[in-house]
């Protein structure tokens, strides 16, 4: 990376990132409220979804798997690579059967130090983003990436003003190269990257400053200290406040402290750790129609405990499931 293209990203800090670490979003933009933001009415039907492992044949078998589960949403089952006709053939099917189709994952780095790398990752943006507007999902989903070696790992790169503004433009491309009508571009919550919190958040949101560009919610994520595990409840309910006109899609996993030193956080199946679910659900029902998601599970039945164990907690709390 050059002299001039760092100097060129300073100049456009400057002056297009002007006020973006204000802590909370302009709600009353006409523009932005119009594009995002829905009424919020409390305790909404809740939609669960996750991963099919049953073989399915054609789109109806494929929804009828979905609903064998129990579940309302589901990730996009097929590839950018289908023609027009099978996407628009899931996508009615998917409406026939009440199946939201949560999210397309455009899982990469594109802000990777290797400029292959990043070449192939914001193609893979572009495509996937591309495919969620396509089918009708809720969103494309990616991480903002790293600046490390592993592309979804940590560096001490990953939190400079640089690579905050590398993310604003890279966000800035994939969306005005693709310009989607239907879906939204989200950058998933991480603990060792942009957006690491619900402030990091909104000024990302600010800064990028596209209608299309909306929130994505994994508040296990988030939970990267002692401090933020035992009032992780509050963690939560700090996200849906300024987050939740713009959230399309949550992941839903749990997280466990282990009593050893130094500290040690491990990513749990729901169930099994210490993430307030009984605050998340109750937050997320007063967000209509935002998908669910289990995710990292090794197989069915993992996935249906899991399942399990957060309609249980619905239901003590008198909420319903879609």
């Amino acid at each position: 990376m050059d002299g001039s293209h760092r100097q060129s990203r300073r100049g456009f800090l400057k002056t297009s990132l002007a006020g973006a670490a204000v802590a909370s979003l302009d709600l009353g933009s006409p523009v932005r409220r119009a594009t995002h933001a829905s009424p919020l009415r409390a305790y909404d039907k809740l939609r669960l979804g996750g991963p099919v492992f049953d073989k399915y044949q054609d789109p109806d078998g494929w929804a009828q798997a979905v609903r064998k589960l129990g579940y309302s949403a589901a990730y996009c089952p097929i590839g950018a690579e289908v023609a027009d006709d099978v996407v628009r053939a899931y996508e009615r099917a998917a409406q026939k059967a009440d199946i939201v189709i949560a999210e397309v994952g455009a899982w990469s780095n594109p802000i990777s130090p290797d400029d292959e790398k990043r070449k192939a990752a914001l193609e893979k943006c572009r495509l996937q983003l591309a495919l969620a507007d396509r089918i009708g999902a809720r969103c494309c989903v990616n991480i903002t990436g790293s600046r490390g070696t592993q592309w979804d790992g940590p560096a001490a790169e990953n939190f400079t003003e640089e690579t905050f503004e590398m993310i604003v433009e890279t966000t800035r491309g994939i969306i005005d190269d693709v310009k989607p009508t239907r879906t939204w571009f989200t950058l998933e919550t991480m603990p060792w990257a942009y957006p690491d919190s619900a402030d990091s958040y909104v000024r990302l949101i600010q800064a990028i400053d596209r209608d299309r560009f909306a929130a994505h919610l994994d508040p296990v994520n988030l939970v990267c200290s002692p401090q933020r595990y035992y009032a992780n409840g509050k963690l939560i309910v700090e996200c849906f406040e300024k987050l939740g006109p713009y959230l399309k899609s949550c992941h839903a996993k749990d997280i466990y402290l282990h009593p050893k030193l130094m500290t040690h956080l491990d990513e749990v199946r729901p169930g099994q750790g210490e993430l307030d679910y009984a605050t998340f659900l109750r937050e997320l029902s007063k967000l209509p129609g935002v998908p669910l998601m289990l995710e990292h599970l090794p197989n069915a039945e993992e996935y249906r405990q899991a399942a399990e164990h957060i309609r249980s907690v619905g239901r003590g709390l008198g909420l319903s499931f879609a």
